[in-house]
């Protein structure tokens, strides 16, 4: 057995009041029993009892711990690539404020729910950027996505399969045992305008990893202007440039590796069901370590002192023989 606090002042106190008020207890019953000539032999019997008492609450005080008291924990997570969309599309305001400030206060709330796991972003236009690479400091990664723009990338379309590249290497840095691959994940966020050729080669390479791939797709199939400094974007001809929400390529890519696709709009919005399709996958054990968990058998002690306290108080006996 061990104690989870040392014997200490309080305790220490509680025994020298318990003899003080005994010894006063103790001078006075014999100064009695010598007036009467009287035995008091029987006052050692309270005595006992309530030293007794007094022991097992001191060791209930003290927090007695025994049994088997080692356990091993293991801590388990993800690691989770969020690739974003970062082309002039996404500054379509068929989702209010725009797209990409939406897709910025959704990641927030993706950022929040995975607390516990490794979370990487990467922009992407024609081009991919590492913004953030895998942490777990949600600090972190908040500032990064406060921070993006479409300034931040080429104005020059949108292809899918730098993004995909570039996350597929990030996580190969962190790679474990095959077995341990499934718990490798790629968020891909845009509007599902894909000017790429190799986007079919890249998710065939996701696919053979057994990484599985999210896709969130962001606006309307009925589309809107797109926002610019000078007014709204407008093409070659000088028609207004109208951004429409292409889901079928961004369904093909999650369907390709067991992955689902998900919507932002203004009817609808299933970054809750992207939350929770990731918290399915198993993470992998990335330490295992153990801990000391004995817990506090106090209230063994406190039951025995009350049971004692009980028979004390229901039985007397005669401190003064007549």
């Amino acid at each position: 057995m061990t104690l989870f606090r040392e014997f200490g002042w309080f305790e220490i106190a509680l025994v020298g009041l318990f003899i003080l008020a005994y010894g006063l207890y103790f001078v006075r019953i014999i100064r009695i029993s010598r007036s009467l000539n009287t035995p008091y032999s029987t006052v050692f019997i309270k005595l006992f009892l309530r030293s007794a008492i007094l022991g097992l609450l001191i060791i209930s005080i003290l927090g007695p711990t025994f049994g088997d008291s080692k356990r091993e924990i293991k801590s388990v997570g993800k690691d989770i690539m969020i690739c974003v969309d970062l082309s002039k599309s996404m500054d379509a305001f068929d989702v209010q404020p725009t797209r990409l400030e939406k897709v910025k206060f959704e990641m927030k709330k993706i950022v929040a729910a995975f607390n516990s796991d490794r979370i990487g972003v990467i922009i992407f236009s024609s081009e991919a950027f590492m913004q953030c690479p895998l942490t777990y400091d949600q600090n972190a990664l908040n500032l990064f996505i406060e921070t993006m723009n479409t300034n931040l990338v080429p104005a020059s379309g949108t292809d899918f399969s730098p993004p995909l590249k570039m996350a597929l290497s990030k996580l190969d840095d962190s790679q474990g045992p095959s077995d341990q691959q499934k718990s490798k994940v790629i968020v891909l966020i845009s509007d599902g305008e894909d000017f790429g050729e190799e986007t079919e080669t890249v998710a065939k390479e996701v696919e053979d990893q057994d990484i599985k791939l999210f896709t969130l797709g962001v606006g309307t199939e009925e589309g809107s202007r797109i926002g610019t400094s000078k007014g709204y974007k407008i093409d070659r001809q000088g028609n207004t440039v109208v951004s429409k929400l292409n889901p079928a390529s961004l369904k093909n890519l999650a369907s390709k590796t067991d992955g689902k696709y998900f919507e932002i709009n203004e009817s609808r919005n299933d970054v809750n069901k992207l939350i929770n399709s990731i918290n399915k996958i198993e993470g992998q054990v990335r330490d295992a370590r153990v801990v000391d968990v004995s817990a506090n058998r106090y209230f063994y002690f406190l039951l025995a002192a009350l049971i004692l306290l009980a028979i004390d108080v229901l039985f007397s006996i005669k401190t003064v023989a007549i």
